[in-house]
Order: structure tokens, then C-alpha cells, then sequence
């Protein structure tokens, strides 16, 4: 399934989705030495979001988020892609200045159509994201 979106930061990324309908805030959410939610009552809270493609509504939180984000990246704990539904500024600098690809503005509701364990590729370049559902013979 091929879906059109907006580019937030170019490159193309591909790998296994991590789904959270909760916004996620980077500071003091995410631990950067591990890349594990710590948010207490997150929906992801003690799950890794290293090398996934991140789907979430938006960041929240404090304008320090983009440098706990570069510290996720430096340390090899950042996501290889993002989906939000709308982008705001910290995650959108957090993807700008680590080079992560990044879209939002799904022409569906990425919740509808991309699930935990889906395989997904992330083309911000030319705009768009294709889901290969688990269901159709992706391991997760």
C-alpha cells in the first residue's frame, strides 16, 4: 500500500513500525542511553524505539527535546524514521538535524492503515510511505 504525505526531513528509511497514538515527548521521556519509553504510562513505556519507524501524532514536551533527540542519534538509539500525523517543531528539528527521514500529513490516518510489526518504508523525498502489512508474511 502506497500512501502520500509531506516531507518534513528528506531520505528514504525502511524498517519494522513501532505505533503509539500518544504523543511522545523526547525530554525526560526517552532514554537516551537505551531508547526505551520511561514515560510513565505511555503505551510504549520499557519499549525501544531504536531503529523503528516511529509512528506518533506529534512530539510534546520542551524545546531541549531536539537535543535529547541528537543524543538518541548519537548513541544509535534514535529511530530510522518518523511518521507523524502532524508535525511540530521540536520533533521536526530533531529529524532535520540528524538527517532522520520524516513525513506527516498522511493523505489517510497513518493509525488506520499502519500497525505494530507492519514493514514500512519512508520516502520523504518523493513523499510517500508504503506498508507491507505483517499479516502478509513479515516477521516482526
Amino acid at each position: 500500500m502506497k500512501i502520500k504525505g509531506k516531507k518534513v526531513s528528506g531520505g528514504i528509511a525502511m524498517g519494522e513500525a513501532l505505533v503509539t497514538r500518544m504523543p511522545i515527548s523526547i525530554t525526560g521521556g526517552v532514554d537516551p542511553d537505551t531508547g526505551k519509553v520511561r514515560e510513565k504510562g505511555h503505551e510504549l513505556e520499557g519499549k525501544s524505539i531504536a531503529g523503528k519507524i516511529l509512528v506518533f501524532p506529534h512530539g510534546k514536551g520542551s524545546t531541549t527535546g531536539s537535543w535529547q533527540y541528537y543524543a538518541l542519534y548519537k548513541r544509535g538509539n534514535a529511530p530510522s524514521g518518523i511518521i507523524n500525523v502532524k508535525a511540530e517543531g521540536v520533533i521536526a528539528v530533531s529529524a532535520l538535524i540528524t538527517g532522520t527521514p520524516m513525513i506527516h500529513l498522511l493523505e489517510v490516518d497513518p493509525f488506520e492503515v499502519i500497525s505494530t510489526g507492519d514493514m514500512v518504508v519512508i520516502n520523504a523525498d518523493e513523499g510517500f510511505v508504503e506498508v507491507e502489512k505483517r499479516s502478509q508474511g513479515i516477521q516482526s
